[in-house]
């Protein structure tokens, strides 16, 4: 469900296929910019029903499709 968000949100077309959850997404994507990130995490809030607070969003979550998928699940979870 992420890696279609992040299709959608991105205008991915059929490259979406190539990108898995060891895909990275800063310098990975060239669409995966800073206005993309903003609109991916407002994708992601409104399909999951979650919030993701300003001091969430770091290099980290959004290193790759698979620990941005992590942190979903995580908060998800909560």
């Amino acid at each position: 469900a992420v890696k279609n968000i992040l299709g959608e949100t991105l205008q991915l077309g059929d490259r979406i296929r190539q990108i898995d959850a060891g895909t990275p997404l800063l310098g990975g994507i060239p669409e995966f910019d800073s206005a993309a990130v903003i609109n991916v995490i407002l994708s992601l809030e409104d399909r999951f029903g979650i919030i993701v607070e300003d001091e969430e969003v770091s290099a980290e979550t959004f290193e790759s499709v698979g620990s941005l998928a992590a942190f979903v699940d995580r908060k998800i979870a909560e």
